[in-house]
């Protein structure tokens, strides 16, 4: 362990000299210093409003919360949305001269919760001395003036996912402004309202705006740095397609006593053919699973052979005594589809348990995509697996005649289609935002794609643009899940490292 942290520590060097070596990321440094309360203050003011993408009206507020931020510093900006969509927030910076536009993402929704979970309410954000698994205690805010300690964490929903580059970004243009810097290219900020929605209303919304919208580069800011906290920099991302399969029993519960051995079980159906789906080191079985995946380039696998190893140290903090997709590494299976079973439901559990044969079994399951698939025909070869499987398949509730004349019977909903995608290494203007991350944080690592989830195929494919991920959150944040947090340290990186990309 202590090696570990040791590495750690020297990968960590090179970031402290890099800010000194960029001048927007010093002035930005300057800048933070002075006003670190008050910039705490913007964040915690915003993350105090409720962020679910299915509240429309608490979204509405985040909204115009952000776009007050923005006209503040005189960012022009509108909310800009289609019918039944959230608004994306877009300001703008035009540059006199510039001769090419770069845009900078995040989103200000937030995944559903259950406030029962969390250590302290999910909206009232609260700060900690360190995280809650380590016995974080709630410590007050410092007085103006006085600093923040970096290993401090900011607890709150949106906290890392992902508000957290919305307030980088506007204290950077407070930074550059105040130090009488000068932007290089034409920026435009758009902050959307329902990536964890996934994003249904993106790509309409981007189509429908085209030349507001149009730049040469969107960075997305999102995700979590590496897992040793060094600056990660990522070219592209996995889709989601998400599959629902319900399989019955028994037109109601039957007492498992009487009729135990003679009436078909459906969650034990359901479990055989889940695990029909994959072998036992986690390859996906599925026909053509894995047909149209685009190979990775030479300059790609280099960036993963170069990447530090991280999977003994994760295996320890997550109490995994083995992982799937042996010998490939955790950065190696990232760039390859998965299939993952989401939850599964099927009578009840726990005290509320019943001796009963259950009426259906439920399973809810996400695709990852990679670049070359294509969602719907992923959900087709799902779909016709499960029928190979003996399976009678609908897309909506059988009917009871259905489900006496077929002895399996199941309902297979492709609920959405996603789609992968990867910009390339070498392309100059990538070359370019290595250059710069790097003259910010130090070496940087490189990754072709990472295993989450970003809306990079539905920017692409509207404004002919590339996307790059600049992520800026703590790789233990929480994201997701109950409390998530942000640690101090990594605000402060990422006002820097914005202050250099948005006078790149």
């Amino acid at each position: 362990m202590k090696r570990y942290v040791l590495a750690l520590l020297i990968g960590l060097l090179p970031a402290v000299a890099g800010a000194q070596a960029n001048p927007a990321a010093q002035a930005a440094r300057s800048w933070r210093q002075q006003h670190e309360r008050a910039i705490v203050d913007e964040f915690v003011t915003l993350l105090s409003i409720p962020n679910i993408a299915r509240d429309r009206e608490d979204i509405q507020r985040n909204a115009e919360a952000i776009a007050a931020m923005m006209a503040k510093r005189g960012l022009a900006p509108k909310l800009v949305s289609v019918p039944g969509g959230n608004p994306i927030v877009f300001g703008e910076i035009r540059t006199p001269g510039a001769t090419r536009t770069l845009a900078f993402y995040a989103h200000y929704d937030g995944q559903p919760l259950d406030a029962k979970e969390w250590a302290s309410p999910p909206f009232v954000p609260t700060l900690r001395d360190k995280p809650t698994e380590d016995g974080g205690q709630v410590i007050p805010l410092p007085p103006v003036g006085a600093t923040f300690d970096p290993e401090w964490r900011l607890y709150a929903r949106g906290a890392a996912d992902d508000k957290a580059p919305v307030i980088a970004l506007m204290t950077a243009v407070d930074a550059i402004r105040a130090a009488g810097m000068t932007f290089r290219a034409n920026i435009k900020f758009a902050f959307e309202g329902e990536e964890e929605a996934g994003s249904v209303n993106l790509e309409r919304t981007l189509a429908a705006n085209k030349d507001l919208f149009a730049a040469d580069l969107w960075l997305m800011c999102d995700a979590p740095l590496y897992q040793t906290r060094q600056q990660s920099i990522i070219f592209g991302a996995r889709g989601v397609t998400q599959v629902d399969i319900t399989v019955y029993g028994p037109r109601a519960e039957l007492h498992s006593g009487h009729y135990g051995n003679w009436a078909p079980n459906p969650a034990m159906s359901l479990a055989r053919l889940l695990t029909s789906m994959k072998d036992d080191k986690g390859r996906v079985l599925v026909e053509g699973f894995y047909d149209d995946v685009e190979p990775l380039g030479p300059v790609e696998k280099r960036a993963l052979a170069e990447a530090p190893a991280i999977g003994t140290d994760l295996m320890r903090q997550f109490w995994l005594g083995s992982t799937d997709g042996g010998p490939l590494t955790l950065n190696e299976l990232i760039t390859v589809p998965s299939l993952n079973i989401r939850g599964m439901t099927s009578s009840r559990t726990g005290a509320q348990a019943s001796n009963v044969i259950p009426a259906s079994a439920t399973v809810s399951i996400d695709i990852r995509m990679v670049k070359g698939m294509d969602g719907r025909k992923t959900g087709q070869q799902i779909t016709d697996h499960i029928r190979t499987q003996g399976f009678f398949v609908v897309d909506r509730e059988p009917t009871a005649d259905e489900r006496r004349a077929h002895p399996k019977v199941a309902k297979v909903v492709v609920v959405r289609t996603g789609a992968g995608s990867r910009t390339p290494m070498d392309l100059p203007i990538s070359q370019e935002v290595i250059r710069t991350v790097e003259s910010v944080r130090g070496r940087a690592v490189k990754l072709p794609t990472m295993g989450g989830g970003l809306p990079l195929a539905q920017v692409e494919r509207p404004l002919g643009t590339r996307t790059i991920v600049i992520p800026m959150g703590n790789h233990d944040n929480n994201q997701h899940s109950s409390d998530e947090n942000l640690r101090i340290q990594n605000l402060w990186d990422g006002i820097e490292l914005m202050a250099a990309l948005l006078t790149m």
